[in-house]
């Protein structure tokens, strides 16, 4: 367990505190859970206008060097050498059994690649890339970048106001634009399953652009209790909570992150850790996967929780659970035995030792909004 005395400051803890910010330990870090308006109005306000939110406690690493697609290549399942140039991916590092050591994002930023990891896996990412990875490639944590996000359906819009080009870039796309004289980082993608954008900049500078950005009447600062109630309805994998060390892509839910080419009949051997079991799920199915679950009543189940068949035998386990605001009821993600894993399948939770009625669904909750032509 980790104390408060023992977290560090983010590059916006002074704006927290002045916004009335309600701090708590996560990840080894003071960060905001929630603000005054509170968690529910902070998750609608983001669904229906702009949210702004800290992410400086997320690892920022460069790798540059010859063939350094190639190499990363070796470590995840995705196909990078291909990936265009400030385009970004979505993937996973694996270990020998296939398990997911980190959920990431990898851009291509031309003459390096700029990987953005979990906070509580980064220091681990780091020691597994410089003990994977050739010496010709220089492998760096950015302790003094700062990252923010807006995110929400106007986040577009205020974002074009104070960077103008910035509201071309399509989704999982990224470039380099100056904000309030600062050199930025700006890619559109998010956590939240609306359209947005995340920014990376010089922790000397982030304040002032948070506060420009909390200056326009669109834009609300929003806590990690929101982020968390956003992208459990957006259907999203937390990390510690749907993935770990013994929980595979196709398990998760992810196969997608796995290279065409290798999914293809006849394709190249796979060379990324744990490649011959993950290939072996997509061909042959797993023994359990993740899943929607859509409680009864008004009471959420949290993570943990037993689910049981009409037998009452246990099948799965909750992984994240809460109250859904925008769909005004709880929902869960939950791995589940994969013979009773079909959508609208009927079940029971464990909820305070009694046993609440409850239905698998298809996941997001909510439907993405990305931005696309």
């Amino acid at each position: 367990m980790i104390l408060d005395h023992e977290c560090r400051s983010v590059p916006l803890n002074a704006l927290h505190l002045e916004l009335g910010a309600r701090m708590i330990p996560f990840a080894a870090y003071r960060m905001p859970l929630q603000y005054p308006a509170g968690i529910l109005a902070e998750h609608r306000h983001t669904r229906n206008r702009a949210g702004l939110f800290e992410l400086s406690h997320m690892g920022q690493i460069r790798i540059s060097g010859p063939d350094v697609a190639a190499e990363l290549e070796k470590l995840v399942p995705s196909d990078l050498r291909t990936l265009p140039l400030l385009r970004q991916r979505y993937t996973v590092f694996t270990n020998e059994s296939g398990g997911i050591l980190d959920d990431l994002m990898v851009t291509n930023a031309g003459d390096h690649f700029f990987l953005v990891v979990n906070a509580a896996r980064k220091h681990a990412d780091l020691e597994h890339l410089i003990g994977r990875m050739p010496e010709s490639c220089r492998i760096e944590m950015l302790p003094d970048r700062a990252m923010i996000a807006l995110q929400g359906p106007e986040a577009v819009h205020v974002l074009a106001r104070l960077v103008p080009g910035s509201e071309r870039l399509e989704f999982m796309e990224g470039g380099n634009f100056v904000l309030e004289s600062a050199d930025c980082f700006i890619t559109r993608c998010g956590y939240t399953g609306e359209d947005g954008f995340e920014i990376s900049v010089s922790a000397s500078e982030v304040e002032k652009i948070a506060r420009q950005f909390l200056r326009q009447p669109e834009v609300a600062p929003i806590g990690l209790g929101a982020r968390d109630t956003l992208r459990l309805e957006a259907g999203l994998c937390l990390y510690g909570h749907e993935l770990d060390e013994t929980t595979t892509p196709v398990e998760a839910g992810l196969s997608w992150v796995v290279a065409r080419r290798y999914r293809q009949p006849g394709g190249p051997t796979a060379g990324f850790p744990g490649a011959a079991r993950i290939l072996e799920q997509i061909r042959g199915g797993v023994a359990r996967k993740r899943v929607g679950l859509l409680p009864e009543g008004r009471a959420p189940v949290r993570e943990g929780a037993e689910i049981l068949n009409d037998q009452f035998e246990v099948i799965g386990r909750v992984t994240s659970g809460g109250f859904g605001p925008s769909i005004g009821a709880p929902v869960a993600m939950a791995y589940l035995d994969s013979r009773h894993a079909a959508e609208g399948n009927r079940l029971c939770v464990v909820l305070r030792n009694k046993r609440i009625s409850g239905k698998v669904t298809g996941l997001p909750f909510v439907h993405h909004r990305y931005h696309s032509k």
